[in-house]
Order: structure tokens, then C-alpha cells, then sequence
């Protein structure tokens, strides 16, 4: 009899939460499409939550749109719109066989941007997402963005050469693409404890290997490959959007000292915020920080 009660609790207790939302959402409902096709034909999938101040989010290589659930909830809870698609050849979005270069990544944001109207929006990425975001303003401008937040980024330059000694061993990217091309989940699954933190559930690594397995072999490789070489060092001193870089000082995928200290530095103006004890994961093991810190960026 008591549970009998207790699950009719929930059960009311749902619905009049389901019925407000529904009229929350009556009221911010808009016609964005579920999916935008970019200039070459690829079809993005497009999540679109909340009304305000637009948000748009640019995730991690080999994610999803998905991965930025806890940031845009926050968002939208405070009042802002927060949009984020799933880049090509990954999650929903089409697979083109093509165009996994940084170039071709911008210009579908831009497609995004244009297909939403979207103005004086905050521009956020997470690691290729920030080679992504860099490239787009690069590319098209900074007439339409307001604030840039770079998270964990893979920015400036990450292989190590003789003019960047401290760099990352490009024989293990390489042999790491070779892996990919014959066991990608058993690698995925070996090397998924760095990107996130010692307490991270199973249930949360489990959910970011079939994020993982949501993109294709082919996208996976190219964009990799991609980002692993791209040189920002003499463009990113020409940008003048207010920018925020934010990163764990326990990143293993993008040291903090490679990527986040040296954009900082380069950008002017730049400030960097450093999460004591994050991972290359934090937007999903440190929510309440990375939060708090975007809270601070777009309302100002």
C-alpha cells in the first residue's frame, strides 16, 4: 500500500511538473529545425533549449551535443538560450564522408549561425569544439559573437616540433589513429580513466564510450588528425573578442601548460580560469564550477 502510494505520489507529482513545462515551452517555442544542412549538404543535428541571450556550444572531439547537457540547463535556467549541434559525422548528424577539416568544421558553424539569425551570441567550445570556434571567428568574423569561452582547448599548438620542444609526441597520435582503424572501442576503453577523475561512476564512462560510438571511424581519425597539427600561434594574438580560457590543471589530453596558459597568453586580454584537480572531462566531472564560471561570462 505504500508504495502503491508513493509511486501515485510520483506519478502526480510528474505530470503537473510535465504540464508547467509544457507551458513554459508554449511560450519559447520557435521553428529551429531538428536538422540544418551546411553549404556541402551535410545534415547537423541541432539541439535548441530555452529563449534569451543565445548560447551556442561547440563540443569535444569524438562527442556529441549531448556532452553540454549540464551547462545548458544551467543556462537555460538562468535565462538564456542554449543551442548546440552535433558535429558532422558524429551523433545524429550525417555522416558526408567528407570535410573533417578545421575550415569545413567552422563553416558549418557559420551555417548554424546563419540558419538561426543568431547575434551577439557567446561562442563556447570544448577542446577541437575551442580549434573549432578559433577557426570560425578566423574565417567569418567577430561582428556576431560577444564573448568567447574556450574550455580545455587544444589551442595554440599541440605537436611537438624544434620550435615547440614541450609539445606532444606525434608518434603517439599517429600510432593512436592506427589503433582507432582496428580496435576503437578497446582503445577507447583503455584510455577514458585520464578524461575523467578517479570517482567518475561506471555508469558516466559507459555513457561517454557510446557517446564515442556515435561517431564515425572515418570522422574520428580526420578530425583528430586535424586538430593534432593546426597552428594558431600567429592568429590568435589578432583576436579582439573578450575571451575567457577555462581548464583543470589535471587535463592529460591537452596539458594546461601546452594549450590553456599559451592561449591565454597569446589572445589579448584573455583570462584564464584553472579548475584545481579537472580533467580534459570537466564539463561533465566538475559541473558545478564549469557552470558557475560561464554563468559569469554571459551575463555580463
Amino acid at each position: 500500500m505504500v508504495r502503491r502510494d508513493l509511486l501515485k505520489a510520483a506519478v502526480l507529482t510528474a505530470s503537473a511538473a510535465g504540464a508547467a513545462t509544457a507551458a513554459r515551452g508554449a511560450t519559447h517555442r520557435r521553428a529551429s529545425p531538428p536538422m540544418i544542412e551546411t553549404r556541402d549538404g551535410a545534415q547537423l543535428f541541432l539541439r535548441d533549449w530555452g529563449s534569451g541571450p543565445p548560447v551556442l556550444f561547440l563540443h569535444a572531439w569524438a562527442l556529441t551535443s549531448q556532452s553540454w547537457q549540464y551547462q545548458m540547463s544551467a543556462l537555460v535556467e538562468a535565462g538564456f538560450r542554449c543551442i548546440a549541434f552535433d558535429r558532422r559525422g558524429h551523433g545524429r548528424s550525417s555522416d558526408p564522408g567528407g570535410g573533417y577539416d578545421l575550415a569545413t568544421l567552422a563553416d558549418d558553424v557559420a551555417d548554424v549561425v546563419d540558419a538561426l539569425k543568431l547575434e551577439r551570441f557567446v561562442l563556447v567550445g570544448h577542446s577541437l569544439g575551442a580549434a573549432e570556434a578559433v577557426t570560425y571567428l578566423l574565417r567569418h568574423g567577430e561582428a556576431r559573437v560577444r564573448r568567447l569561452v574556450l574550455v580545455a582547448p587544444t589551442t595554440p599548438y599541440l605537436p611537438r616540433t624544434a620550435d615547440n620542444p614541450d609539445g606532444l609526441d606525434p608518434q603517439v597520435t599517429a600510432f593512436g589513429q592506427r589503433a582507432f582503424r582496428h580496435d576503437l572501442p578497446g582503445i577507447v576503453g583503455a584510455n577514458i580513466k585520464p578524461f575523467v577523475v578517479p570517482e567518475t561512476p561506471a555508469s558516466t564512462i559507459a555513457w561517454i564510450e557510446t557517446m564515442f560510438g556515435q561517431a564515425s571511424l572515418q570522422a574520428i581519425i580526420e578530425t583528430q588528425a586535424a586538430f593534432s597539427v593546426a597552428d594558431f600561434r600567429a592568429e590568435l594574438p589578432n583576436l579582439t573578442v573578450p575571451t575567457l580560457v577555462l581548464q583543470g590543471d589535471a587535463d592529460a589530453s591537452a596539458p594546461l601548460a601546452l594549450t590553456g596558459v599559451r592561449t591565454a597568453a597569446l589572445i589579448p586580454g584573455a583570462k584564464l580560469t584553472v579548475i584545481k584537480g579537472a580533467p580534459h572531462g570537466l564539463i561533465l566531472t566538475h559541473v558545478d564550477e564549469v557552470n558557475a564560471a560561464l554563468l559569469e561570462v554571459v551575463k555580463v
